[in-house]
């Protein structure tokens, strides 16, 4: 027994037109997903590797001055970033005098006071807080629109199916037949919609969770890596502090 093939392109030629504008607009959300998945796949893929390397490269090193400069070569890493920025920010404060790591007092002879010593990582926290936002701006950049397909691809479909079986039920209304012959061909166009409308919204779905939980992921490294950065840049003052006394 042969299977019938489903001539999908005869189907579609001969959807009515609401339907056929519905499968455009479906067209429009799948091609426009899929270009999406595949650019934040490399571009997650890139930033989760480069930011591991950098991670290794800055506890290894344990000289900022290094990290700064291995991290202006790692364009794709978040955390390569926010340390660049962080760092700047370290430098601007003890350029300008304010109390850092390693700073001298405001005269000869003259002790800064410890609880201004702070003061300067204040700075480079807001810095970095402000980082990670624009981090995580960057990453979650168009990923809702997958979200937005996934939500709305399928009822958009549903739309197009409803209206192409109520041109079918109205064209057996026209003709006076129920017959299976008659009515079977019209259905069977207007639920090309409702596959349409799954077959976008499945891998919108699937890429949305995945990208979400890389991005959680990889803002919880940038989280942990700011706390580990100001907690040392907080152990220096103490230890220079301590050396004053």
């Amino acid at each position: 027994m042969t299977v019938p093939k489903i001539d999908l392109i005869h189907m579609i030629s001969n959807a009515g037109i609401i339907v056929q504008l519905v499968l455009l607009m479906l067209l429009f959300f799948s091609v426009s997903s899929w270009a999406i998945i595949l650019i934040k796949s490399r571009y997650i893929k890139r930033a989760v590797k480069q930011s591991a390397e950098f991670t290794e490269f800055f506890w290894k090193s344990r000289d900022l001055s290094n990290a700064f400069s291995k991290a202006k070569q790692l364009h794709g890493s978040p955390l390569a970033r926010i340390f660049r920025i962080g760092y700047v920010e370290l430098k601007k404060t003890s350029a300008s005098g304010s109390p850092s790591p390693g700073s001298s007092s405001p005269a000869a002879g003259e002790s800064l006071p410890f609880n201004t010593r702070f003061v300067g990582t204040d700075n480079v926290k807001r810095a970095l807080r402000r980082a990670i936002n624009t981090e995580m701006t960057r990453m979650t950049q168009m990923v809702p629109f997958l979200a937005t397909t996934g939500n709305t691809a399928p009822f958009i479909g549903l739309f197009g199916t409803v209206w192409g079986i109520m041109n079918s039920f109205h064209g057996i209304g026209l003709r006076g037949s129920a017959s299976l012959a008659v009515v079977a061909p019209g259905i069977s166009e207007a639920l090309v919609a409702t596959a349409a409308g799954l077959a976008a919204a499945i891998p919108a779905v699937i890429a949305f969770n995945y990208f979400m939980n890389k991005i959680r992921i990889v803002e919880t490294e940038m989280q942990s890596f700011s706390a580990d950065f100001l907690n040392i840049i907080e152990r220096d003052i103490i230890r220079t502090e301590r050396r004053r006394e």
